[in-house]
């Protein structure tokens, strides 16, 4: 979340909770992110099962339309062409947003981006946990 150029939120439209649980995540991403004007997908999946539906279109684009972002309804079983459509937008409008900043790079939170746990590490210190609860 901290140094994402784009943002794709998945929900599906079988399940209202996964839906309704996408407006606190996007105000959660506007509180690290105050000014930013980073682009956003709303992808509704399972667009196949229109039978179990909970979640109609016009939610979804009306909530699209708040948040400020694009709106599309695919089936990742069916066809992931709509997927990989929707994937080639948002990547479309993140070549945009970057291009229009004039050569400067977007700057975001000045956060020290973690390093890789070391494999070597992870093990040492999980022998560790192991023998100290057998003793």
């Amino acid at each position: 979340i901290y140094w994402a150029d784009g943002f794709v939120f998945v929900y599906s439209i079988t399940d209202y909770e996964s839906f309704r649980l996408l407006r606190p995540l996007h105000q959660h991403i506007r509180r690290i992110h105050p000014n930013a004007n980073i682009p956003l997908l709303l992808m509704a999946n399972k667009g196949d099962l229109l039978r179990a539906r909970q979640v109609s279109s016009k939610e979804g684009l009306q909530l699209a339309t708040e948040l400020g972002g694009t709106y599309c309804e695919v089936s990742a079983r069916e066809n992931c062409q709509g997927v990989h459509e929707a994937f080639q937008q948002l990547c479309q409008e993140l070549s945009r947003s970057s291009s229009s900043c004039n050569g400067e790079k977007r700057r975001g939170l000045h956060l020290v981006r973690p390093k890789s746990p070391n494999m070597q590490d992870l093990k040492r210190r999980l022998k560790q946990a192991l023998t100290s609860k057998g003793k």
